[in-house]
């Protein structure tokens, strides 16, 4: 097994090469299949896409909406040739299909994979039900898997072979990442874990602590100057890490509290959702580590290998999740380590060709989890309303919760998200000649719309990729409510046989 820094810069070989290849391409016909029907169900996904189309307009309003100012600046150029939300969800897709190659290529040098053992941690993570959601909505995930890829990449290095340039590469992998997607803080206290854990003496040599800071302070010197001339406050951006750390008040859904303990929630859902290889491997890693290091006081450079760090990261990021309001995506950064255990594990424990049968049945689960959850509830029926409205002239509609309306209207015409079934009124008077009642507000437990829902529409639509559970559970940590109280709440939702009810504003 290669274990040496080195490995990191060695080129795949290319049996390997071909296998990855082939894997990677199952993995994009699984993205990308059907993603022109799919729309955009998540209201993150469409407002990213409203936001960089008004910085191409000179509009900075929203420049450092989730602390992610850099995603929005990679994405800018894309509005110079399309505008189609289609366009970014695409571009998007093939990034995350990227990072799942850069993540495998690198597993695969470290623990010297054969070629099929390669396809195989490729399949298995790529077919991952969560994965493949986000990997067909217009988030900071898919770019998120390409800068952790390389933050784990560059920090294993750095604890095979402690140098002085090593701890700047991470830093710079950190900078990166925070600027794309504040999640990248919760990375910070398992680094921190590890370097603790090192004591190899790095942080001591003189001027690691300032190069460090100074990689990771240069681009909110740089993006929050950027912001200032565009007329926001200085601070915005880490301001924003604090309201995210100490909501002041309630959201929409009545959620405040940041913290809510619970260590069943993931285990329930990946025991539901996903493979059970992913629990299964963490398991046999960490009985296999245990084993290694059992008598082992003390932890050189050396005797770092890619399984027992993906385990730290994965058993770290499972239970640092747990404490925290919950969605799958909170274990997102796990899902790849977790795939990768399972892999590594099992090569020591099975043949080669149980291996094989093992993770064929594990990828054949997943898909038909793919099947059953994103791709039977298409066709979206966005398009239909949007043409109900041309048809009727409607050019001022208002929508419930929802953004997944927008892609789909034209230029002339303008949607208005509600919260609230009072603001109603003022919205007819300034001309707003329809509302749609969208059935979004089910799954974000946003419920002040009884009166306008006892009416009479003038249309209605059924719109089953609303009503399926991972769209609920994913908003869990938006609600607050815990894994059974979600999937009680989509059970609910089920009920509406039309979640797309039009109304017209008399």
């Amino acid at each position: 097994m290669t274990t040496s820094a080195s490995a990191n810069n060695a080129p795949i070989s290319a049996s390997r090469r071909w296998w990855l290849l082939g894997a990677l391409l199952l993995v994009a016909i699984s993205r990308l299949w059907r993603l022109p029907e799919t729309g955009g169900l998540d209201f993150d996904s469409v407002h990213n896409w409203q936001i960089i189309q008004r910085l191409a307009h000179g509009d900075f309003s929203e420049f450092f909406h989730h602390g992610s100012p850099a995603f929005s600046l990679v994405y800018l150029p894309v509005v110079g040739f399309t505008h189609r939300f289609l366009a970014f969800q695409t571009i998007n897709a093939l990034l995350g299909i990227t990072g799942l190659g850069f993540f495998v290529a690198w597993v695969s040098r470290q623990a010297n994979l054969s070629g099929p053992e390669t396809a195989g941690l490729t399949l298995l993570g790529g077919t991952s039900l969560l994965l493949t959601f986000s990997g067909r909505d217009f988030t900071m995930s898919s770019l998120n898997l390409i800068l952790f890829t390389g933050l784990l990449r560059s920090h294993l290095a750095r604890l095979q072979r402690p140098q002085a340039a090593s701890l700047p590469h991470v830093a710079a992998w950190l900078a990166l990442g925070l600027s794309v997607d504040h999640k990248f803080l919760l990375t910070i206290p398992i680094l921190a874990v590890l370097e603790v854990w090192q004591r190899d003496g790095l942080w001591r040599r003189p001027g690691v602590w300032w190069r460090v800071l100074g990689i990771l302070a240069l681009p909110y010197v740089l993006l929050c100057p950027l912001g200032w001339l565009n007329g926001l406050p200085w601070y915005r951006w880490p301001a924003f890490y604090v309201l995210i750390a100490f909501p002041n008040t309630p959201n929409l859904a009545g959620r405040q509290a940041a913290l809510h303990p619970d260590f069943t929630y993931y285990l329930r859902y990946l025991l539901s959702f996903e493979s059970p290889l992913l629990l299964l491997g963490l398991g046999l890693a960490g009985g296999l580590v245990l084993r290694q290091w059992t008598g082992r006081l003390q932890r050189q450079a050396r005797a770092w290998k890619v399984l027992p760090y993906l385990l730290v990261w994965a058993a770290l990021l499972l239970a640092g999740m747990s404490l925290l309001v919950k969605a799958p995506r909170g274990l997102f950064f796990a899902y790849l380590p977790l795939a990768a255990l399972a892999v590594l594990s099992g090569r020591r424990m099975l043949p080669g060709w149980a291996l094989a049968g093992v993770l064929l049945a594990a990828v054949g689960q997943n898909i038909f989890r793919i099947q059953r959850e994103l791709y039977a509830p298409l066709p979206t029926h966005y398009p239909q309303v949007a043409a109900w409205l041309r048809q009727h002239g409607a050019t001022r509609v208002a929508s419930t919760v929802s953004l997944g309306l927008a892609p789909y209207l034209d230029k002339q015409q303008t949607l208005t998200v509600i919260t609230d079934e009072r603001e109603l009124p003022a919205l007819r008077r300034q001309g707003v000649q329809y509302v749609l009642l969208d059935g979004y507000r089910h799954v974000t437990g946003v419920a002040r719309f009884d009166s306008l829902q006892a009416q009479r529409p003038v249309a209605g639509w059924p719109e089953p990729a609303l009503q399926q559970p991972l769209l609920f559970l994913e908003h869990s940590e938006y609600t607050g409510l815990g894994y059974a109280e979600t999937l009680a709440a989509w059970q609910a939702a089920r009920a509406d046989s039309l979640p797309l009810r039009l109304y017209r504003l008399k």
